[in-house]
């Protein structure tokens, strides 16, 4: 079967989802751009700070992306294109796009609070203490193994390295001209795509080279810087130049693949048993970024809510964000299902690569169909990656200030624990800093695709009870719910099994905490609320 058939198939039914559905949604929310968002009527000029749709569309879409679209789908390929396929496309228009889009709109309505506010709300003060500590420990989590990540890419490619330095500093300085200057906003975004690239041409020429200690160091620093600056200093301004990176690897991989037409070498189906776990429910955790993902959530409610200048940008931003990454999954799959298995299977060998290997070359590879040599496009798309990955690393930290800043609200402490940025930063980062060191990250990898999957359970009960509560039918959001609770309990359940008998106690005992935090969130929102 040709790449292109299946591509084409899927841009088509994205399109029209977006069109219909995505009208659909703003419609039983009655969506109103008339009616002020948070970003104008809590102003701060540090967190709530209006954004134009575009801008807020690059950060949005460069938090939620990261290297998640990409890894997920070439692993889950084992199974065959087939299962991977038809859960981007069902997954994203029926359930990751609601997820995102309902969350961000559901901020926006609560003054800019994260989904712990509406189970506070919705389902009780027990409730959103429980979902806040969740939600702590996990971007905890993301932010160790993202820092490893990202350390071990510029161990290994020097060139991102340089290059994603030289991206902070464009970034800084295009957000000074915009916000502070007054440049055009055109003549402005001209000029630092045009020095975006030329940081990845330049990052080639004067590789920096550091161990991985030094730049775990490097990286926790400039987090904690990125954390706690206003957004338009540098978190807006990078994550909108990042995002040009991103949409040049998906043009360069949807023209090489177009162009190159492709053969699809991958079964259809291939066996319901893999090393990774049967195909139901670990298909379902597996490619979670490209499908529905939790991790969304927290940043729709956490960051972009606060910078939404009207209300009628979030389906472009929430929905269609969503529907672009389903777009890069469907990239990363393609570069997969047209290796041949033995090619497939060399990837995952020693120094093979791995997903991001796979990745990387069949990228290099499309690429090179349309005239750009082999190694620099390959090259390209790894430095494109790590910058991904940097900033959902950023985007984490700050998620993780605001979740430890909640957490104490709800607790009779002083003030300086939830109104102090700088002291809730440290604990996150100090807290995600020690496992990095630890370098226990990858142990408890296997838990991100069902935390993440729960978290996106978690949002969708909290949009349903606020739904139930304004009396406005949520079918379209229950329905997702109760799916994504039922995958994500049997794949904690096969996991807590697994670790237990493999004696891996510490991943055993945090499976069975997230179980626990599922059980008593599902039973909390049959009570009825007054």
């Amino acid at each position: 079967m040709p790449a292109v058939l299946l591509l084409a198939v899927s841009m088509i039914l994205l399109m029209l989802a977006y069109r219909i559905y995505g009208q659909f949604l703003n419609r039983i929310f009655s969506v109103d751009s008339a009616r002020p968002t948070p970003a104008h009527t809590q102003y701060d000029g540090v967190d709530y700070v209006p954004a134009k749709s575009f801008v807020l569309l690059g950060h949005h879409f460069a938090s939620i992306a990261g290297a998640g679209p990409i890894v997920g789908p070439v692993l889950a390929a084992v199974f065959g294109w087939g299962p991977v396929w038809l859960w981007i496309l069902f997954g994203v228009i029926f359930m990751g796009g609601v997820h995102d889009f309902s969350a961000m709109i559901a901020s926006v309505r609560h003054e800019g609070k994260s989904v712990g506010e509406l189970i506070d709300k919705y389902l009780g003060k027990t409730g959103k203490l429980l979902f806040l500590i969740f939600t702590w420990f996990m971007l905890i989590l993301v932010i160790a193994v993202f820092a490893d990540a990202v350390a071990k890419i510029f161990v290994s490619t020097p060139a991102s390295a340089s290059s994603s330095i030289l991206f902070i500093l464009i970034a800084v300085f295009f957000g000074f001209a915009v916000y502070r200057l007054r440049m055009h906003f055109y003549w402005a975004s001209v000029a630092g795509v045009i020095l975006l690239f030329g940081c990845v041409v330049l990052g080639t020429v004067i590789p920096v080279v550091l161990p991985y200690q030094m730049w775990i160091l490097l990286l926790f620093a400039y987090v904690f810087v990125a954390a706690v600056t206003p957004v338009w200093i540098l978190l807006q301004p990078r994550d909108y130049l990042n995002s040009f990176l991103l949409y040049m690897v998906m043009i360069g991989g949807l023209a090489g693949i177009f162009f190159a037409n492709p053969k699809i070498e991958l079964p259809f189906y291939t066996t319901f048993r893999t090393e990774l776990g049967s195909l139901f429910p670990i298909l379902f955790v597996t490619v979670a970024c490209g499908a529905i993902s939790g991790f969304h959530s927290l940043v729709a409610s956490g960051t972009t809510a606060k910078q939404l200048n009207a209300e009628s940008d979030a389906k472009v931003i929430g929905y269609g964000g969503m529907l672009i990454e389903a777009v890069l999954a469907l990239i990363a799959l393609i570069t997969a299902v047209v290796l041949t298995k033995a090619d497939y299977g060399h990837f995952f060998e020693q120094g093979g690569g791995g997903a991001i290997g796979v990745f990387s070359s069949g990228i290099g590879g499309f690429m090179n169909k349309i005239g750009i040599p082999l190694k620099m496009g390959t090259t390209f798309a790894a430095l494109a990656i790590s910058a991904f990955a940097l900033t959902t690393l950023d985007t984490a930290a700050r998620l993780g200030r605001f979740a430890f800043q909640e957490i104490f609200e709800t607790l009779p402490v002083p003030k300086v624990m939830h109104q102090n940025r700088f002291l809730g930063t440290f604990v996150t980062l100090a807290a995600a800093g020690a496992l990095a060191f630890s370098q226990s990250g990858n142990i408890l990898w296997p838990l991100f695709g069902s935390a993440n999957q729960m978290l996106a359970a978690m949002a969708l009960l909290a949009i349903t009870a606020w739904l139930d509560h304004l009396k406005i039918r949520n079918y379209f959001v229950r329905i997702p719910m109760f799916f994504m609770l039922i995958v994500t309990m049997m794949a904690l359940g096969q996991l807590v099994i697994k670790n237990l008998l493999s004696g891996n106690y510490l991943l055993f005992g945090v499976g069975i905490c997230m179980f626990t935090v599922g059980l008593i969130l599902t039973g909390q929102s049959f009570r009825k609320k007054d």
